[in-house]
């Protein structure tokens, strides 16, 4: 069994994949623990070694608490929880490395000698230390150093084959998330301080579009802190989810889940990409049949053509997640519009279900540019989105309830093979897409129906690596 732990600053989080067995089997179990992190009162004054170990033994009483509730379907202190409870274990937590001060001054070494990374640590469920990454792609952390190089590390289990590791805002990047997906690991390993951020990136939107348009599983655990707007957990494959995200009001303590997930790795002899889908106990779950091809370059896909409309209602520009996006408004009840940032273009087929007399105003989206708030990156991104108010200018703001439902296909020409699909509805519920599909010449087209819930958000959230640097 697999099961995630994360630590932040002396403070952990929790994943998890288990048993061992001697023959191999189609699926695993997986648990991922969204932690409520008790944390140093005082952060800023520097704690006596002493103090600090009793203080990171606080977070670890409760991890085994909850290897303990895990062990009970197979599933985890460290190495000796991975032992105890036949897992592994990946614990997200601060490494102090030395480096280089005196023998290469050239390097980015403190002046102290060391370095402190924080850093993903793998033990088998003998106990062993197996593998050990330290993020690279920092954000906001003045407690820690990026290491010299970008580090690419997987590890082999018995029960699934190969894992890869990353880190919270590693998932944007193509060092070395996209380096890990384009050496075909399928199977990757999530710790994360992720602040919700509507309506293109809230935490289980993006970690359930991640694991769809990059066709592989997910353990995502999140550190939970509603002070920051931290919450959200998930265990993602391409044909189920497993999630659990507080709303306003829930008590603010850990959240433990558990599931059964295909195993993806291309390597691991006789499997295949339908194999069982995931089950497990969660308040939301969501599953679509295994053939659904998510994001594969398949020309027979039933794909119907994009609207070849012009914009005919007028564009405007309104700020979204901190960029300059153009909008059209949808108008009607039912329709098709299109919408272009530049040459990038977006195409919107759509018939707007509304509820009663609600009067709700939805808009269709484009941006293609580089991010440069919190973060600089390349993007290209079409998204149709319930605007805040009844004003244009109100598109883009967060949002997290609505009542309209919408059948829809959203469609796309990226430059970009990273291109992740998701519906977000009512109340921060993840909506399986019906399909989605994407051609050769870079059109990607997401279509669904029958949305249980009000629409949010539909989004094609494209990550223009090879740009980034521009």
């Amino acid at each position: 069994m697999f099961l995630l732990v994360a630590l932040f600053l002396g403070v952990y989080l929790a994943s998890a994949v288990g048993p061992v067995k001697p023959v191999r089997d189609s699926s695993f179990v997986a648990a991922v623990y969204e932690h409520k992190v008790i944390l140093n009162p005082e952060p800023h004054v520097p704690l006596s070694r002493r103090d600090a170990l009793r203080h990171m033994q606080k977070n670890l009483d409760i991890y085994e608490e909850q290897a303990a509730r895990a062990a009970r379907e197979v599933l985890q202190r460290l190495s000796c929880m991975a032992r105890r409870y036949n897992l592994y274990l990946v614990a997200n937590m601060a490494d102090l490395q030395p480096c280089p001060l005196k023998t290469d001054p050239s390097s980015s070494c403190p002046s102290d000698g060391r370095w402190q990374f924080n850093t993903n640590v793998v033990f088998s469920s003998d106990g062993l230390l197996v593998a050990r990454y330290h993020k690279h792609n920092l954000y906001f952390e003045k407690a820690f150093d990026k290491p010299p190089q970008s580090e690419i590390i997987t590890f082999e289990t018995p029960f699934a084959g190969r894992f890869g590791l990353i880190i919270c805002f590693d998932i944007l990047f193509h060092d070395p998330t996209g380096i890990l997906l384009e050496k075909g690991v399928r199977q990757l390993i999530y710790p994360t301080a992720w602040m919700n951020q509507l309506p293109l990136l809230d935490t289980i939107q993006f970690q359930r579009a991640f694991s769809l348009g990059a066709n592989v599983t997910l353990l995502a655990a999140n550190i939970r802190n509603d002070r920051l707007i931290m919450t959200g957990s998930g265990i993602h494959s391409p044909f189920s989810a497993t999630y659990h995200h507080a709303s306003k009001g829930d008590p603010e303590e850990g959240r433990l889940l558990v599931a059964r997930v295909p195993v993806l790795d291309p390597r691991w002899a006789g499997q295949s990409e339908d194999a069982e889908e995931g089950g497990g106990q969660s308040e939301r779950t969501s599953s679509v049949p295994a053939d659904s091809g998510y994001c594969r370059r398949d020309s027979r896909v039933d794909r119907p053509p994009a609207p070849s409309v012009p914009p005919s209602n007028p564009a405007f520009t309104s700020s979204m997640m901190h960029d300059p996006f153009r909008f059209v408004l949808l108008k009607e009840t039912e329709g098709e519009l299109k919408v272009c940032d530049g040459t990038f273009c977006c195409h919107l087929r759509y018939r707007r279900l509304p509820r009663g007399n609600t009067k709700e105003l939805y808009a269709l989206g484009a941006f293609a540019g580089t991010h440069t708030v919190n973060g600089r990156y390349a993007l290209q991104v079409c998204a149709v989105v319930r605007c805040a108010a009844l004003e244009s200018s109100s598109c883009g703001q967060e949002v997290e309830e609505a009542e309209s439902k919408m059948d829809f296909l959203l469609k796309g020409t990226f430059e970009t093979r990273y291109v992740y699909p998701s519906v977000l509805a009512s109340g921060l519920v993840l909506e399986q897409p019906e399909s989605v599909a994407t051609a050769a010449d870079g059109g990607v087209t997401m279509k669904h129906s029958n949305v249980a819930g009000g629409l949010v958000t539909a989004c094609l959230y494209g990550r223009m690596h090879h740009l980034d640097s521009e």
